[in-house]
């Protein structure tokens, strides 16, 4: 199989930290309680991984009374996360993980340069204790699996005999039309749906979930679990958004999925201060 990060350069301080971790300690951003159940799901934390990609968004004409997808701008979102990703997954290539957990996608526009924005990803890289059936946790394009579940959720799916692929994403910059004046008139005072706004945000959202479920069917995923339907704003003001769905997608680990009843626990304290 090709290498997959065969065209990713890690800085030499990243590549250091990754050296000196697999040698003397793990670092992870999971909660106390996250941390013990994904060592209870059988995945022990080695790392701290992340990506980072400084990239430059474009400009594209858009028609002031037309709603229509901004592909330009999509397609720089796009690809930006997609960067950044590759080089969190290729940092846990480096600590020898089959996966990412907590997986955090983050974007901040810089002041220091005009539509400029970085976009960072950030999760625990975790290896597993024993492989599974299918002889490896790894996805069926030979990376580590990401999720954006937390560790309770990472627990829950691993235990009902299911597994983590990749998480997936779908983009769509969305330009929304301006109304008319004398359309904006006629609806002073009236109860009515605004339909090319309805139209808008209804198109919008489609083409970005069906980016996100095309990216699942190519990691042959059973199912997508967690889905997240976000609008983004950004900084192109109140008629250009970025619809964006992302999700962990999952494969099944034997026919039976299920996990033990949940029991009653009662706390012997009584609420109050010590």
């Amino acid at each position: 199989m090709t290498d997959p990060f065969s065209g990713i350069t890690l800085p030499e301080d990243a590549r250091l930290r990754l050296a000196d971790g697999k040698k003397n300690l793990f670092t992870s951003d999971l909660s106390v309680n996250e941390f013990l159940l994904v060592k209870q799901a059988g995945f022990h934390p080695v790392g701290l991984v992340l990506g980072s990609s400084v990239y430059h968004v474009g400009i594209q004409a858009r028609r002031w009374g037309k709603n229509m997808e901004l592909d330009k701008l999509s397609s720089a979102m796009y690809h930006a996360r997609e960067l950044a990703m590759t080089r969190m997954e290729a940092e846990a290539d480096a600590l020898g993980a089959d996966g990412i957990v907590g997986v955090r996608l983050e974007i901040e526009f810089k002041e220091y340069g005009n539509d400029l924005a970085e976009f960072v990803a950030v999760g625990t890289a975790v290896i597993g204790e024993k492989p599974p059936e299918n002889g490896t946790w790894r996805n069926n394009k030979g990376l580590p699996f990401t999720s954006d579940l937390s560790g309770q959720d990472f627990w829950t799916l691993i235990q009902s005999g299911y597994a983590p692929l990749g998480l997936v994403m779908g983009t769509c910059v969305y330009h929304i039309a301006h109304q008319g004046m004398m359309s904006s008139l006629n609806n002073i005072g009236a109860n009515v749906e605004i339909t090319q706004f309805t139209e808008a945000l209804y198109n919008a959202r489609e083409l970005a979930m069906g980016r996100m479920q095309t990216e699942a069917e190519t990691l042959d995923a059973e199912g997508i679990v967690g889905v997240q339907l976000l609008s983004l704003p950004h900084r192109w003001g109140g008629h250009t958004t970025e619809f964006f769905a992302i999700g962990s997608a999952v494969r099944s680990l034997r026919p039976d999925h299920v996990i033990a009843t949940p029991s009653l626990v009662l706390p012997l304290t009584d609420g109050g201060r010590w």
